[in-house]
């Protein structure tokens, strides 16, 4: 599979930015199937700049806003539109988007979307490329449920990559894209079938962890009833934490959640989770992902040099993968947290800065920063990869 990047600064005027990313494409030689991963600052008008595209390219786009991009020039930047061009012979891509979503339809639309796209591609899919929103309410539906669903069509086998799109923290101008059409609460999905073998890296950015824990003894989904014997907020109360209000995922945005996950084949994985709302009536927390009953929830602390040492970690062994794939593999697709970006302060080109002076040429990438991450991670125990939705991670695919 060929790929390549394009990037433009140009949002005002998009006619003038599709000429842009059509002239950066100009002598890429397309080849039979091609998908566009696209990311774009939220002030983007997307339904307008897809019209302008697509009078050129007649392939399919999937992506979403996005806080910032990682550019393989480029490096870090906070404004514009990007674009990564996948291309191949040997692949066919079969994409889609469900309506906006909540937790009464969402199992029954991504389920009819995902059986539709299998039935389009000449042979069983071999990786999923998603986007989606935010939990911003409760009525959202969280990352591990759309996995869930996942799965249930296509199979546990089926690796599932991609992200949950952002915004400059405003936690309500958040879109994802599909074809002509930006939702907050669809999800888009491609699957993609052939000659394509995807490796996958995935690093937690919490090191440190505050020395108290809770037994999670009662939770529904990404709900928190209990803790303990008490209710969720009382736990926070208990830690001096933010309980005066419901939306609280700006408050919690550095203040990650770590809890180990039971794979029920004797292994386990450990996650983390950003709370976003709580419900004072009910005393519950809202998380972006699920946090089963039963498990132990321990605070944590998001701090620089973690997030640092994360990303230097996923692209060491990123860059020793590729080389020794003898250059099958040439494209790298990133998605990490958002909450690493603003715990990089001032630094936030830090996680740019890792992989431009050591990635090998002929390897394109592109990256954005979201409010979650779906990435195949091992279990501890066995090394198996399982399909997983994250908070606070780095993620890449090579492919």
């Amino acid at each position: 599979m060929d790929s390549i990047v394009l990037y433009t600064e140009e949002i005002d005027d998009l006619g003038e930015a599709a000429e842009e990313l059509f002239a950066q494409a100009e002598t890429f030689p397309l080849k039979q199937n091609t998908l566009a991963v696209l990311f774009a600052e939220e002030d983007c008008d997307y339904p307008a700049l897809y019209e302008r595209l697509s009078s050129r390219w007649d392939f399919p786009v999937i992506g979403g806003t996005t806080l910032a991009m990682l550019l393989t020039a480029q490096g870090c930047c906070r404004t514009g539109i990007s674009i990564l061009l996948l291309t191949a012979d040997d692949c066919a891509f079969a994409v889609g988007m469900t309506g906006e979503l909540d937790k009464k339809n969402y199992h029954g639309e991504i389920k009819r979307l995902c059986a539709s796209l299998r039935e389009e591609l000449p042979a069983p899919p071999k990786l999923v490329l998603t986007y989606g929103g935010m939990v911003a309410s409760e009525e959202n539906v969280p990352g591990d449920e759309v996995v869930s669903v996942i799965e249930e069509t296509l199979g546990k086998d089926v690796p599932v990559y991609g992200g949950i799109a952002s915004d400059g923290f405003n936690f309500n101008n958040y879109r994802v894209f599909c074809g002509d059409r930006a939702t907050q609460s669809g999800q888009a999905v491609a699957l993609v079938s052939g000659a394509v073998d995807p490796i996958f890296i995935s690093t937690n950015s919490v090191a440190n962890r505050a020395d108290v824990s809770y037994k999670v003894t009662q939770a529904q989904s990404n709900q928190v009833l209990r803790l303990g014997s008490g209710t969720f907020v009382d736990a926070l109360r208990r830690e001096n934490m933010e309980v005066s209000k419901q939306n609280v995922v700006g408050d919690y945005f550095l203040s990650p959640f770590v809890l180990s996950v039971d794979l029920g084949d004797g292994d386990v994985a450990e996650i983390t989770r950003t709370l976003s709302l709580l419900n004072l009536e009910t005393e519950t927390g809202v998380f972006l992902g699920g946090v089963p009953e039963g498990s132990i929830l321990r605070i944590g602390i998001l701090g620089r040099k973690d997030v640092q040492k994360s990303v230097d970690q996923a692209f060491g062994e990123i860059l020793a993968t590729l080389a020794k794939s003898g250059g099958s593999r040439r494209a790298l697709l990133c998605h990490s947290c958002a909450a690493r970006f603003l715990a990089m302060a001032s630094n936030t080109k830090a996680e740019a800065e890792t992989y431009q002076a050591c990635l090998p040429k002929g390897v394109s990438l592109l990256g954005m920063y979201g409010n979650g991450e779906f990435c195949p991670m091992p279990g501890k125990k066995t090394g198996k990869n399982h399909n997983f939705f994250h908070n606070f991670t780095f993620t890449i695919m090579a492919i």
